[in-house]
């Protein structure tokens, strides 16, 4: 045994019986379930998806940031705004105080007791008044209620209250801020950044386009490789009950003398041949359903059966309005993706030249913090709220945003150079197509004309080989003659729609639905 035929018969020894009900499906019913179904198609989706999201990124940059921010912090040491020989100062300073006192106050008595000495000297009177005075009970009192008043105490709690004030304590320290941020002038970048955004979902759609496309180009290449095969099976059937019929006349003509064996040898070898393309014919239409069915999400061995699989003869395929060569650059998503791309590469130059210009922005926010800045430490929440501009200018960095842009303008001109490129392959794509189509056209109606000249061939034979005056040899002739008619009439009809089906996606025709 041939070991094709092996493994395709192992392959289908595999396959569940009755893996589901019969079902017949058209073309555009299996275009439609291989849309659902491509995973491919599915990841195309996934991507404009992302796109649409990175769009909707790059448009919050138009809008303000607000943030909020807390934090907390364990601080064991202890924080002083003084030394310590001042804090000691402060402490201490009543003591201090009175001290200097007492010493001013026995000075002055010191230079009171001087000067009257000398005042004796030159007016006794005088300095017996001042020495009257001096010990006037009522000056007494008041000078002895000063030199016992003791006011150390009192300051010494107050250097202490001021102490402990330049001491704050600052052991739990808990700050709460709220900041907003809106950019007023960024160069420019968030404009193009906005608009390389949307390029790029557009991009991505386009991606989406031309994997559509492909999945319709390959489910209708499968589904017509189906009707060829089948076609061509039914052919086979009908050759094959063709020469068995003819072997059976034979047979009985060697037995009456009327025929050769040899005639009946060679007559039995073509209907093993027959027989054995009638096998290949149904193997092949079986990988063909499980190719279908993979492509269009069913089972393996799901049982389906095509519209077109019973018709009589390929239907010919419908030619549509050429489209003028604008047209097809507009609808091919190609040529579209390559005009994002420089348009995107268009907005990075502005992207790179965003990076040389100043950047403004406005800023505010509001600040508490416990214990309170605003009043001396002190325990307790507190805030304040500031706003402000910030600006920055860029002066000198290598020249790295002079070189970016240089860069996507380099860039921004290779893709446009690509464009011009793709545009004259497609055109020459689609030119060549189109004759090809003529061409396919042109063998229709050719190999039709053969086949009705080979299908009276094959009668005048049949009936000249049973009336005896034909021999087998030309019998034989007339049937192979009608089988290749029958197959080429077959193959012009599907090569006219595989034709079909690549000029719509030359010229960009399976559009997203």
């Amino acid at each position: 045994m041939d070991k094709r035929i092996f493994y395709i018969l192992a392959i289908m020894a595999m396959i569940p019986a009755g893996a589901g009900a019969q079902q017949t499906l058209t073309l555009e019913q299996c275009r439609r379930m291989a849309v659902e179904n491509d995973k491919n198609l599915e990841q195309a989706r996934t991507k404009v998806e992302m796109a649409g999201y990175d769009r909707k990124i790059a448009f919050a940059n138009y809008l303000p940031n607000v943030s909020a921010t807390g934090a907390y912090m364990y601080n064991p040491n202890d924080v002083s705004i003084v030394s310590d020989a001042t804090s000691a100062t402060l402490q201490n300073m009543g003591t201090t105080i009175h001290g200097i006192s007492q010493q001013y106050q026995q000075q002055v008595m010191n230079d009171i007791t001087t000067y009257i000495q000398q005042l004796a000297a030159k007016d006794p009177a005088s300095a017996m008044k001042y020495m009257q005075l001096m010990q006037d009970p009522l000056l007494q009192t008041l000078l002895g209620k000063l030199s016992s008043t003791d006011m150390s105490a009192t300051i010494n709690a107050i250097g202490q209250d001021i102490d402990d004030a330049l001491h704050p304590d600052l052991e739990n320290i808990m700050i709460g801020t709220v900041t907003v941020q809106q950019p007023i002038f960024m160069g420019g970048k968030i404009i193009a950044a906005n608009k390389i955004a949307k390029l790029a979902e557009e991009l991505s759609e386009a991606g989406y386009d031309q994997q559509y496309q492909q999945t319709i180009v390959d489910v209708d290449q499968a589904y017509w490789q189906i009707v060829s095969i089948a076609a061509k099976k039914k052919l086979a059937e009908s050759y094959a009950d063709l020469l068995h019929s003819m072997e059976h006349d034979v047979n009985l003509a060697v037995q009456e003398g009327v025929s050769t064996e040899s005639d009946a040898l060679q007559i039995k070898v073509k209907a093993n041949e027959a027989d054995m393309l009638k096998t290949k014919a149904e193997n092949g239409i079986t990988l063909a359903k499980m190719l279908l069915c993979k492509r269009i999400g069913l089972d393996l061995g799901s049982d389906i059966t095509l519209a077109d699989e019973q018709l009589e003869a390929i239907p010919v395929a419908q030619i549509g309005t050429r489209k003028s060569l604008e047209e097809i650059y507009a609808d091919r998503p190609e040529t579209r993706s390559l005009e994002l791309a420089s348009k995107i590469y268009d907005g990075k130059v502005a992207l790179a030249r965003a990076d040389m210009l100043p950047k403004v922005a406005a800023m505010g926010g509001y600040m508490m913090s416990n214990p309170s800045l605003k009043n001396g430490f002190e325990k307790q929440w507190n805030g304040y709220w500031g706003v402000g501009v910030v600006v920055n200018v860029p002066l000198f960095h290598g020249f790295e945003a002079l070189n970016k842009t240089r860069k996507a303008k380099a860039e921004a001109t290779l893709y446009r150079s690509q464009l011009e490129d793709a545009k004259d392959l497609i055109n020459l794509q689609v030119t060549q197509l189109r004759k090809q189509e003529s061409e396919a056209l042109e063998k229709l109606t050719m190999a039709e004309s053969n086949l009705s000249s080979a299908e009276e061939n094959l009668r005048t034979a049949t009936i000249g080989f049973n009336e005896g005056v034909i021999t087998a040899n030309t019998a034989l002739a007339a049937q192979t003659a009608w089988l290749q008619a029958h197959s080429e009439y077959i193959d012009a009809g599907i090569e006219l729609q595989m034709l079909a089906a690549n000029l719509d996606k030359a010229e960009g025709n399976h559009r997203v639905k």
